[in-house]
């Protein structure tokens, strides 16, 4: 009911916008039409988003999921796959970062743990 309501409101000031740049006015009734259409919509969206990744045999939805959604407007499809590839090489670049961190912690830890060998090996040589 609160989603609904979301809707519902986010329907509305986007009907205020288009209705202030175009000089017009949109009826209570077209905005609740509007707003009812939009998320049933949205469910109808949510079930085949489902199903796609149940018919792959996942449980998680992908970004080839909403792809296969969006395949009959070109506009959109290409919009998400641009949308995509930036959220992939963001994860890339995300992934990198703490790969270095990492593994400069590790040479970090290693040349502590050679020290420390060398101490010891010094300290049991001069006893």
């Amino acid at each position: 009911q609160r989603l609904k309501a979301a809707v519902h409101y986010t329907v509305g000031c986007l009907c205020q916008d288009v209705a202030e740049d175009k000089e017009m006015q949109f009826s209570k009734q077209t905005i609740a039409a509007i707003s009812e259409i939009t998320f049933r919509q949205c469910e109808t969206f949510a079930k085949d988003l489902e199903m796609f990744a149940r018919h792959a045999k996942r449980s998680t939805v992908t970004i080839e999921d909403v792809k296969l959604l969006a395949r009959r407007s070109t506009s959109l499809l290409k919009y998400i796959t641009q949308k995509g590839e930036e959220i992939t090489s963001s994860n890339m670049e995300q992934k990198e970062k703490k790969k270095k961190k990492s593994s400069a912690a590790r040479d970090g830890r290693a040349a502590g743990e050679r020290e420390a060998a060398v101490t010891e090996s010094e300290d049991s040589n001069m006893a």
